[in-house]
Protein backbone atom coordinates (compact mmCIF):
# COMPACT_ATOMS: atom_id res chain seq x y z
CA UNK A 1 0.00 0.00 0.00
CA UNK A 2 1.38 3.92 -0.82
CA UNK A 3 0.75 6.45 1.27
CA UNK A 4 0.07 9.39 -0.46
CA UNK A 5 -0.80 13.02 0.09
CA UNK A 6 -2.93 15.78 -1.95
CA UNK A 7 -1.80 18.80 -3.17
CA UNK A 8 -2.59 22.20 -2.10
CA UNK A 9 -6.00 23.55 -2.92
CA UNK A 10 -6.34 25.32 -6.60
CA UNK A 11 -8.89 27.94 -5.51
CA UNK A 12 -11.23 28.67 -7.69
CA UNK A 13 -10.52 25.80 -10.59
CA UNK A 14 -13.89 24.52 -11.41
CA UNK A 15 -15.52 20.94 -10.94
CA UNK A 16 -15.84 18.97 -13.93
CA UNK A 17 -19.36 17.25 -14.30
CA UNK A 18 -19.67 13.24 -14.52
CA UNK A 19 -22.33 10.66 -14.93
CA UNK A 20 -21.74 7.79 -12.65
CA UNK A 21 -23.45 5.23 -11.09
CA UNK A 22 -24.96 5.41 -8.06
CA UNK A 23 -25.53 2.72 -5.35
CA UNK A 24 -29.17 3.86 -4.93
CA UNK A 25 -29.66 2.69 -8.52
CA UNK A 26 -29.86 6.01 -10.21
CA UNK A 27 -27.20 8.04 -12.08
CA UNK A 28 -25.51 11.42 -10.44
CA UNK A 29 -24.66 13.79 -12.50
CA UNK A 30 -22.14 17.11 -10.31
CA UNK A 31 -25.09 19.57 -10.40
CA UNK A 32 -28.22 16.95 -9.39
CA UNK A 33 -25.50 16.39 -6.38
CA UNK A 34 -24.93 20.16 -5.49
CA UNK A 35 -26.00 21.51 -2.13
CA UNK A 36 -27.75 25.32 -2.31
CA UNK A 37 -24.26 26.37 -0.58
CA UNK A 38 -21.66 23.64 -1.71
CA UNK A 39 -20.70 20.48 -2.61
CA UNK A 40 -18.19 18.06 -1.22
CA UNK A 41 -17.01 15.37 -3.89
CA UNK A 42 -14.77 12.98 -2.48
CA UNK A 43 -12.88 9.94 -3.63
CA UNK A 44 -13.31 6.84 -1.31
CA UNK A 45 -13.30 3.30 -0.94
CA UNK A 46 -14.57 0.32 0.74
CA UNK A 47 -11.19 -1.19 1.99
CA UNK A 48 -8.23 1.61 2.42
CA UNK A 49 -7.27 1.84 6.52
CA UNK A 50 -7.19 5.76 6.14
CA UNK A 51 -10.70 5.88 5.20
CA UNK A 52 -12.00 3.06 7.40
CA UNK A 53 -10.74 4.87 10.13
CA UNK A 54 -12.73 8.35 9.80
CA UNK A 55 -16.20 6.69 7.97
CA UNK A 56 -18.27 7.20 11.06
CA UNK A 57 -17.31 10.81 12.29
CA UNK A 58 -17.64 11.41 8.47
CA UNK A 59 -21.06 9.90 7.59
CA UNK A 60 -22.52 12.06 10.70
CA UNK A 61 -20.32 15.23 9.94
CA UNK A 62 -22.21 15.30 6.16
CA UNK A 63 -25.52 14.70 7.33
CA UNK A 64 -24.96 17.64 10.06
CA UNK A 65 -23.45 19.50 6.88
CA UNK A 66 -26.36 18.72 5.08
CA UNK A 67 -28.78 19.58 7.15
CA UNK A 68 -27.52 22.75 8.81
CA UNK A 69 -25.44 23.74 6.14
CA UNK A 70 -26.77 23.02 2.96
CA UNK A 71 -23.63 21.33 1.74
CA UNK A 72 -24.35 18.32 0.35
CA UNK A 73 -21.92 15.05 -0.46
CA UNK A 74 -20.90 12.53 -3.27
CA UNK A 75 -18.15 9.98 -2.52
CA UNK A 76 -16.88 8.62 -5.59
CA UNK A 77 -14.85 5.20 -5.79
CA UNK A 78 -12.54 4.68 -8.55
CA UNK A 79 -10.39 1.77 -7.58
CA UNK A 80 -9.50 -0.95 -9.59
CA UNK A 81 -12.04 -3.80 -8.29
CA UNK A 82 -10.93 -6.22 -10.30
CA UNK A 83 -7.52 -5.79 -8.28
CA UNK A 84 -9.37 -4.89 -5.09
CA UNK A 85 -12.98 -7.13 -4.50
CA UNK A 86 -13.80 -5.50 -1.55
CA UNK A 87 -14.43 -2.36 -3.65
CA UNK A 88 -16.98 -3.94 -5.76
CA UNK A 89 -19.96 -2.65 -6.76
CA UNK A 90 -22.14 -4.87 -4.56
CA UNK A 91 -19.66 -3.81 -1.44
CA UNK A 92 -20.38 -0.45 -2.14
CA UNK A 93 -23.98 -0.85 -1.91
CA UNK A 94 -23.22 -2.67 1.62
CA UNK A 95 -21.35 -0.38 2.67
CA UNK A 96 -23.03 2.59 1.87
CA UNK A 97 -26.31 0.49 3.74
CA UNK A 98 -24.35 -0.90 6.98
CA UNK A 99 -22.97 3.07 7.64
CA UNK A 100 -26.52 4.88 6.64
CA UNK A 101 -24.89 7.59 3.82
CA UNK A 102 -26.92 10.09 3.59
CA UNK A 103 -24.82 11.23 0.09
CA UNK A 104 -24.65 9.27 -3.16
CA UNK A 105 -21.79 6.73 -3.22
CA UNK A 106 -20.99 6.29 -7.01
CA UNK A 107 -19.00 3.94 -9.04
CA UNK A 108 -15.84 5.80 -11.33
CA UNK A 109 -15.36 2.51 -13.12
CA UNK A 110 -13.37 4.00 -16.32
CA UNK A 111 -11.19 5.54 -13.68
CA UNK A 112 -11.89 9.17 -15.86
CA UNK A 113 -13.67 11.06 -13.45
CA UNK A 114 -10.85 10.77 -10.73
CA UNK A 115 -8.22 11.72 -13.48
CA UNK A 116 -9.77 14.09 -14.50
CA UNK A 117 -10.21 16.19 -11.05
CA UNK A 118 -6.45 14.81 -10.45
CA UNK A 119 -7.68 12.55 -7.46
CA UNK A 120 -4.35 10.96 -6.02
CA UNK A 121 -5.60 8.93 -2.59
CA UNK A 122 -8.79 7.80 -0.81
CA UNK A 123 -9.40 10.09 0.89
CA UNK A 124 -9.14 12.87 -1.61
CA UNK A 125 -11.33 15.70 -0.76
CA UNK A 126 -12.73 18.61 -3.04
CA UNK A 127 -14.71 21.22 -1.15
CA UNK A 128 -16.47 23.35 -4.29
CA UNK A 129 -18.74 26.52 -3.12
CA UNK A 130 -21.81 26.73 -4.95
CA UNK A 131 -20.70 28.37 -7.95
CA UNK A 132 -18.77 25.27 -8.57
CA UNK A 133 -15.58 26.49 -7.86
CA UNK A 134 -12.87 24.75 -5.25
CA UNK A 135 -12.17 26.22 -1.94
CA UNK A 136 -10.87 23.07 0.05
CA UNK A 137 -8.69 20.10 -0.81
CA UNK A 138 -7.27 19.09 2.85
CA UNK A 139 -7.96 16.46 5.25
CA UNK A 140 -10.80 14.85 7.06
CA UNK A 141 -9.14 15.20 10.49
CA UNK A 142 -5.74 14.43 12.61
CA UNK A 143 -6.76 10.74 11.97
CA UNK A 144 -4.22 8.52 9.64
CA UNK A 145 -4.59 4.62 9.70
CA UNK A 146 -6.41 5.05 13.25
CA UNK A 147 -8.90 7.36 14.20
CA UNK A 148 -7.91 10.11 15.63
CA UNK A 149 -8.66 10.78 19.80
CA UNK A 150 -12.61 12.84 20.24
CA UNK A 151 -11.96 16.16 20.31
CA UNK A 152 -9.40 16.85 17.52
CA UNK A 153 -9.86 19.88 15.02
CA UNK A 154 -12.76 18.77 12.38
CA UNK A 155 -10.87 20.11 9.58
CA UNK A 156 -13.22 19.34 6.93
CA UNK A 157 -16.62 20.30 8.34
CA UNK A 158 -15.51 23.38 9.75
CA UNK A 159 -13.87 24.22 6.06
CA UNK A 160 -17.25 23.10 4.51
CA UNK A 161 -19.09 25.39 7.15
CA UNK A 162 -16.97 28.24 6.26
CA UNK A 163 -17.70 27.83 2.57
CA UNK A 164 -21.37 27.89 3.14
CA UNK A 165 -21.71 30.77 5.01
CA UNK A 166 -19.20 32.90 3.31
CA UNK A 167 -18.76 30.88 -0.36
CA UNK A 168 -14.83 30.98 0.58
CA UNK A 169 -12.68 28.12 2.06
CA UNK A 170 -10.05 28.71 4.13
CA UNK A 171 -6.47 29.49 3.35
CA UNK A 172 -4.56 27.74 5.59
CA UNK A 173 -5.20 24.04 4.69
CA UNK A 174 -3.45 20.79 5.87
CA UNK A 175 -3.52 18.16 3.20
CA UNK A 176 -5.07 14.50 3.04
CA UNK A 177 -3.53 11.56 3.10
CA UNK A 178 -4.54 8.11 2.44
CA UNK A 179 -3.77 5.19 -0.04
CA UNK A 180 -2.95 5.36 -3.60
CA UNK A 181 -5.85 5.23 -5.97
CA UNK A 182 -5.85 1.55 -7.62
CA UNK A 183 -5.14 2.56 -11.11
CA UNK A 184 -6.25 0.03 -14.14
CA UNK A 185 -3.29 -1.80 -16.19
CA UNK A 186 -3.10 -0.53 -19.29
Amino acid sequence: MVSLTTPVCDFGWKAIDFDLPGTDGRNWALSEAMGPNGLLVMFICNHCPYVKAIRPRLVHDLAELKAKHGIHAIAIMSNDPAEYAEDSFDNMKNVADEFGFSFPYALDESQEVAKSYGAVCTPDFFGFNRNFELQYRGRFDESRKETAPEGVRRDLFEAMKEIAATQRGPAEQVPSMGCSIKWKQA
